[in-house]
């Protein structure tokens, strides 16, 4: 499984008790009383749900913010509030082919305005994640100025990107010259400075980048929301989530070594931080089951003896990648504040300062 994409299957842990063009009640649960603004996917659509009005044991209560009123039934919460392309943000865009190693990979090309456009933001999603991710913050880097790629990479055979020659992850192993490549296409088309802007397994796909890519050196900044910065913490993790022994972390790493080739080792970014440190945000939520906060904790703790601008943030109260969920507003300002901060010689919209 973990070798393995397995995106396509829904997995309904929520239920719509009943809902109308008001307020969605759903069934209380661990993850239906979170806090903030979120998608709502059921079997056929889309809404978007707001902040819990009212819970009790039995039932959660959120304002119908925008979509189609969801029918009674198995639901989920998810953090993806937006489909199916930035025209959902209201911004213009281009499908666009990144010609990488293995195949031709779609991205979305959102064009820049003014000096800035010469910045590019390049996303990219985590392990079984998906281009709409990028949708909720696409329009603070088009605010910016920048010009945004929204990319996908092996393996995304979902989105049209073709599968690795062995037809499995390698877990950021190799997945990096996938962003090399799309590095490279905004190189060609007038690109600066690039920004690297990637959640879960696109942070260690990006420190493999930072480390290996002879391009690394212009990245200018990078912005990583609940980053797998520390792949044998994570599995420890997950294994605990799971009650399974910890000794079954060592057979899992050697099996996975064995299969795909990868070192685990060298994803502790403590222990072996990337080659090229840029500027560097992390946005970490705190209940995180997936991904430990605790790594990305422990990043910034030792990055100033890293010789390593890292800026932390800690957000309570939501799961794995859903910070931006839990207050919209605060984390499109917390990024803006510093990408402008990094790229203080263009002329940016909207200044404001950083929240740590």
């Amino acid at each position: 499984m973990l070798l393995t994409d397995v995106r396509r299957r829904n997995l309904f842990l929520d239920e719509v008790l009943r809902a109308d063009e008001d307020e969605v009640v759903l069934r209380a649960t661990r993850l239906s009383v979170q806090p903030g603004t979120w998608g709502l996917r059921y079997a056929d659509g889309l809404c978007r749900v707001g902040p819990v009005l009212k819970a009790d044991d039995r039932e959660v209560v959120r304002p119908l913010l925008g979509g189609p009123v969801p029918p009674p039934g198995p639901a989920a919460l998810d953090a993806g509030v937006f489909d199916p392309d930035p025209s959902a943000r209201g911004l213009e865009f281009r499908e666009v082919a990144v010609s990488g190693p293995v195949g031709d990979c779609p991205a979305w090309l959102v064009p820049g305005t003014g000096d800035a456009a010469d910045d590019w933001v390049i996303f990219v999603h985590g392990r079984h994640g998906w281009r709409r991710e990028a949708l909720r913050i696409l329009p603070t880097i088009h605010d910016l100025g920048c010009t945004g790629l929204v990319i996908t990479y092996r393996n995304d055979v979902d989105e049209g990107a073709p599968p690795s020659p062995d037809g499995l992850m390698h877990l950021g192993d190799t997945e990096w010259l996938d962003v090399e490549a799309a590095m490279r296409f905004a190189i060609d088309r007038g690109a600066r400075r690039v920004v690297l802007y990637a959640w879960s397994m696109g942070g260690a796909i990006t420190a493999a980048l930072l480390n290996r890519s002879s391009l690394a050196s212009r990245v200018a900044a990078v912005v990583w929301d609940a980053p797998l910065v520390d792949w044998l913490a994570t599995l420890r993790l997950q294994a605990r989530n799971r009650w399974l022994p910890t000794g079954l972390i060592v057979f899992v790493a050697g099996f996975t070594r064995r299969r795909v080739g990868i070192d685990f080792a060298h994803f502790d970014l403590v222990a072996r931080p990337p080659a090229v440190r840029p500027p560097t945000l992390v946005v970490h939520s705190k209940p995180d089951t997936v991904v430990p906060a605790s790594a990305s904790r422990a990043l910034a703790e030792a990055a100033p003896a890293l010789g390593w601008d890292v800026r932390y943030l800690e957000v309570d109260g939501v799961e794995h990648t859903a910070s931006w969920n839990a207050d919209p507003q605060a984390y499109e300002r917390v990024v803006r504040d510093f990408l402008a901060s990094v790229l203080a010689d263009r002329p940016v919209s909207r200044p404001g300062t950083m929240g740590r």
